[in-house]
């Protein structure tokens, strides 16, 4: 079903009818209590390099998050990891420390690969699966908009497994891909021939400015499943002093967070928010140890507590 542009989504209709009714039956404290806007964390698997699942499971928790995404070489190897000590002891694994598996991020099998994938991550309960969007790049116009058209008509098929696995596909705006533009996301949202398909909207692979990441937010609305608190800093293609790599996360760089977690309020998103960066190289945990990657994490997530 497409996007229609109104101002007004139904998420939004419906969140205002709700809000309405609630106003009326609760006191003034309870309304502000039921009504206070969080953002839902995952935890990218890759932040902490190639290290070992049952160690990465349990700090999941001590970021003020109960999810995990699970990433596959080169940025990690924790999906081949599950292959490794088998399904059960992953389930497991999750169990003992009340992690669910919340996403899995497969650019190496593509949106055309994905059928198997969706299968297994159904199996665990997984409702999200980040990929890159296939097609000719640098297109602008009425270029873009019929290259995106052709990229959903392809995907139809993969499409009918995501609805059966209860599966949401999230094209995420990759560098050097066919959705890598704001106006290819804006054409991305409108024509998505399902809801089982969104965008994990990346703002490190966008302009670095807030009023702009912050309308597209707005623009794009309820078709975003996954946004990454990532912004460009210096960059994560050539080696750098790790003060200036870290740069990539919220409250480190210069971006200022607040115009976009205000339009995530606005539109009420209610999808996965992921602090993420890439180290040089990749495959490295973004520091040395796994408490520091904890805590690197969770200094984002206070710096972002606080615009909130």
């Amino acid at each position: 079903m497409s996007i229609q542009n109104d101002s007004l989504s139904r998420r939004a209709f419906c969140g205002t009818m709700a809000a309405g009714l609630s106003a009326a039956l609760l006191p003034d404290s309870s309304w502000a209590a039921t009504n206070e806007f969080q953002l839902k964390y995952l935890v990218g698997s890759c932040m902490y390099g190639y290290k070992p699942l049952t160690e990465i499971i349990a700090e999941v928790p001590k970021t003020g998050s109960n999810a995990i995404d699970l990433w596959p070489k080169v940025h990690g190897n924790q999906r081949e990891q599950v292959d490794e000590i088998g399904v059960e002891k992953t389930r497991e694994l999750l169990k003992k420390h009340n992690v669910n598996l919340g996403c899995i991020t497969q650019y190496k099998l593509g949106p055309f690969g994905l059928q198997d994938e969706m299968r297994f991550a159904n199996s665990f309960g997984c409702q999200t699966m980040v990929t890159g969007g296939k097609g000719p790049r640098g297109l602008t116009g009425g270029d873009l908009k019929k290259a995106v058209a052709t990229f959903l008509e392809e995907l139809k098929p993969h499409l009918e497994v995501a609805e059966e696995t209860g599966v949401t596909i999230a094209i995420e705006n990759h560098g050097n891909n066919l959705i890598e533009s704001p106006d290819s996301l804006k054409w991305l949202a409108e024509l998505r021939p399902s809801n089982n398909l969104g965008i994990a909207l990346a703002p490190y692979h966008l302009p670095q400015d807030p009023e702009l990441l912050a309308q597209l937010i707005r623009d794009l609305d309820d078709s975003i499943s996954v946004f990454y608190a990532w912004q460009h800093g210096m960059g994560c293609m050539t080696k750098l002093p790790k003060e200036q790599e870290l740069l990539q996360l919220p409250g480190r760089g210069s971006l200022d967070f607040a115009p976009l977690l205000a339009a995530l309020k606005t539109i009420q998103y209610s999808g996965w928010t992921e602090i993420f960066m890439h180290p040089v190289p990749r495959g490295i945990p973004i520091l040395e140890e796994t408490s520091a990657v904890t805590a690197e994490i969770n200094r984002s997530r206070e710096y972002l507590k606080k615009l909130l």
